[in-house]
């Protein structure tokens, strides 16, 4: 009887991918990212409101879905990929943002769910953010027009249309109507 051999990929080897959106590296396990239109739609919305926002004030960088990150300190060969990123400017690499993976935290990561996203893997991907110590993280949900925060204390926040989702501390003035999330 053969055995098929497990390949374990690094995060050297997604850096090679270009047929395709980079996938995620967890276990040495690729894992492919599967955005629906609308899904991506609304990652995009985030992302314009952010970016807006963070030139206009001089704040840091934002990044969107191909923006990877190697921080995770159960795996140091672990790679995750928000949809949107921000990491506040004094906290950036003097030398400027790497080609590769990010080895560093960022302030803000947004997660759009999809259709294709399994509550399991969602919450693994949020607890992997946190563990790395992302201080604040918001879960996009399409379908109920609403916005979950996660803070670094624990606490959090179910929004929907009607409230306005604020930048806390990590983007100080940063205000937006869950509503324009989603319109």
């Amino acid at each position: 009887m053969a055995t098929v051999e497990q390949v374990r990929h690094t995060p050297e080897d997604l850096l090679k991918i270009t047929d395709r959106p980079m996938p995620e590296l967890v276990d040495g396990e690729l894992l492919e990212r599967e955005m629906g239109l609308k899904s991506d739609s609304i990652a995009a919305t985030f992302l314009f409101f952010v970016l807006q926002f963070v030139r206009e004030h001089g704040l840091g960088a934002v990044n969107g879905a191909q923006g990877s990150y190697q921080i995770f300190p159960d795996d140091h060969d672990k790679v995750r990929i928000p949809d949107v990123s921000f990491t506040r400017k004094e906290r950036l690499p003097k030398d400027g943002l790497p080609e590769g993976h990010a080895r560093f935290v960022p302030d803000l990561v947004i997660e759009v769910t999809s259709p294709n996203d399994s509550v399991k893997k969602l919450q693994a991907k949020i607890k992997d953010f946190r563990a790395a110590g992302v201080p604040l993280i918001w879960v996009a949900y399409p379908e109920t027009k609403m916005v979950q925060v996660h803070r670094r204390d624990g606490s959090g926040q179910l929004l929907q249309v009607g409230d306005v989702l604020e930048g806390e501390d990590i983007l100080p003035g940063f205000r937006c109507e869950v509503a324009a999330l989603f319109a």
